[in-house]
């Protein structure tokens, strides 16, 4: 098997998951974006390209340690943005908010998950952590203002994070030559319930 491509993530509600799709859904048609499927919204804490499978373990055990020294937290899907910048995005995003107390955990959160992964030599990829869920994506740089601005009149019911999930990412492999997820392992917050 080769490497592999991972990410950790929170993962929303399917409550709140549904009600961003809800409004995204009858603007789909009128953006030619490539619009993330609504069971693919996630929030990424850190993105690893390439993890061999001899460092899997490792990163498992690393990653459930960094979640079990976390509490559950309140989160919000509201408003939007773009990267790198509305009048030449390349990636169409929501937001996350939250009370002072829950950002603060969350970057603690997405801080734990890439120490987990550097700790077994495993490489995170990317910039610093901004969190965000991405809706849609650009095949080349457009102005996308206005999507922005209907974005930022968006604000989804609240949520509560209480487990990271790691994915494994297969590219092309779903609809319409998109990645494929896969759930690897979930990692419950310490005094989040473990489902059976």
């Amino acid at each position: 098997m080769g490497a592999m491509r991972l990410f950790s993530a929170l993962i929303p509600s399917e409550l709140a998951m549904e009600d961003l799709e809800e409004f995204l859904s009858p603007r789909r048609e009128h953006g030619a974006f490539r619009w993330t499927l609504a069971e693919q919204f996630h929030l990424t804490l850190g993105f690893h390209e390439q993890v061999s499978e001899r460092a899997l373990d490792g990163f498992v055990e690393s990653l459930s340690a960094a979640a079990a020294k976390r509490t559950p937290f309140d989160l919000t899907i509201a408003g939007g943005g773009a990267y790198p910048h509305p009048a030449g995005a390349r990636v169409l995003i929501a937001r996350l908010d939250g009370d002072e107390s829950a950002l603060n955990e969350l970057d603690r959160l997405a801080a734990g998950c890439r120490a987990a992964a550097n700790r077994v030599g495993v490489v995170v990829d990317g910039q610093r952590f901004r969190p965000h869920l991405t809706v849609a994506r650009l095949g080349r740089p457009r102005e996308v203002s206005r999507w922005v601005r209907l974005l930022d009149a968006y604000r989804g019911p609240p949520w509560t994070a209480d487990r990271v999930v790691l994915i494994r990412s297969y590219l092309g492999e779903g609809p319409r030559r998109r990645p494929r997820y896969e759930a690897v392992a979930e990692f419950p917050f310490s005094s989040a319930p473990i489902s059976s």
